[in-house]
């Protein structure tokens, strides 16, 4: 049902009509509300984008990671992975709690949100030979 009104402007003495409709208002506002709908989701997905871990990758090998030493942010969380190349490993920090095994030329993986600074060392918790104990893992956590 369309309803229209008339309004009266006056412009230089003369008095013209302006006819509007209701439902081209309708209208605007249904397009004003899609458009600012269609904008707010978009700024969501692309927060959830930036949102998302970064991820890090450790190789553990006889007898060292690599990288060997890793800097990371506070409340930044992180997907680290860990991959053994030769012979099962392990890796575990315990103030950041990360405790990961890995078999031979397997993956493991695990969310991490360090929630303290500091440099924390981790140590190959799987024995994997005579170097073993000189196999370690430092993380630097920054604010």
């Amino acid at each position: 049902m369309l309803i229209n009104f008339q309004t009266n402007i006056r412009s230089e003495g003369q008095v013209v009509s302006v006819q509007k409709s209701s439902a081209r208002k309708k209208l605007n506002f249904i397009f004003r509300v899609i458009g600012t709908t269609l904008l707010v989701i978009l700024m969501c997905t692309s927060a959830a984008k930036s949102a998302s871990p970064r991820r890090v990758e450790v190789v553990a090998k006889r007898f060292a990671f690599e990288p060997a030493e890793i800097t990371l942010k506070k409340g930044e969380p992180v997907d680290f992975v860990l991959t053994s190349d030769d012979v099962a490993h392990g890796v575990r920090i315990r103030e950041l709690s990360l405790d990961l095994h890995v078999g031979k030329g397997k993956t493991a993986d695990a969310t991490l949100t360090p929630s303290t600074t500091g440099t924390f060392v981790g140590h190959c918790s799987v024995f994997c030979g005579s170097g073993h104990g000189q196999m370690t893992l430092t993380i630097h956590v920054v604010g």
